[in-house]
């Protein structure tokens, strides 16, 4: 079915444009959801009416949608799930579980906006995406435990990787020194500023984190 787009669609095209994709995606996503025309000549002209407006309030949302990715800089969302001792999942978390604990957490999210290949079917931290506009697009980390302990010991590991990971790359950049012409005050400036935000970031996610095992712990 050739549908013409209302807003940008990863690997489609950009609005305005004309494309070709199969009618299941086209009826069942593309045309409830409001994204796309079916590609006609009156369609053609009411898209030409309305595209100024439509490239405006594109704008508008893309500014929200900045904010609001500032805004969840460092969160991460914790779901308790009962899972065997090898860690598997009696279930699974889904776009639906992780659109709520992120609603519950205060910002306005719908499953529809969870990027997720397929569904989480054993405890640990996964890096899931979110589509906040469709030019902005937020990772943020998924702890799926079977307790707030667990959860906790998660995020421990997490960090101390991080941190492993963060040093491997300090010595990295101290080998590569002497084939740099720069000066060396500048790796020196450069290995605190990057120290600095390493350890900032670790402070905050564990805050956050720790407030939700907190959290959760008295709803529970």
């Amino acid at each position: 079915m050739e549908i013409i787009l209302l807003e940008r669609i990863a690997k489609l095209g950009q609005m305005g444009d004309i494309v070709n994709v199969k009618d299941g995606f086209a009826r069942n996503y593309l045309l409830p959801q409001k994204k796309a025309l079916r590609a006609n000549p009156q369609n053609v002209k009411i898209f030409e009416s309305k595209k100024a407006k439509l490239e405006i309030d594109s704008l508008e949302q893309k500014k929200e949608a900045e904010i609001i990715s500032d805004k969840m800089k460092y969160l991460s969302v914790i779901i308790i799930r009962q899972a065997s001792e090898g860690g598997q999942l009696y279930g699974s978390v889904t776009s639906r579980d992780i659109a709520k604990s992120i609603s519950d957490a205060g910002y306005k999210i719908n499953r529809r906006q969870i990027i997720l290949n397929s569904t989480i079917k054993q405890v640990g931290i996964y890096k899931i995406k979110i589509s906040l506009h469709p030019e902005i697009i937020k990772n943020i980390d998924v702890n799926v435990a079977r307790s707030p302990e667990e959860a906790r010991i998660q995020l421990s590991n997490s960090l101390d990787d991080k941190k492993i990971d963060s040093n491997n790359k300090k010595t990295d950049l101290k080998d590569d020194k002497q084939e740099l012409s720069v000066s060396e005050d500048f790796f020196e400036n450069k290995e605190l500023a990057e120290t600095a935000k390493e350890n900032m970031k670790a402070e905050e996610i564990t805050e956050s984190a720790e407030n939700q095992i907190s959290s959760n712990e008295e709803s529970n």
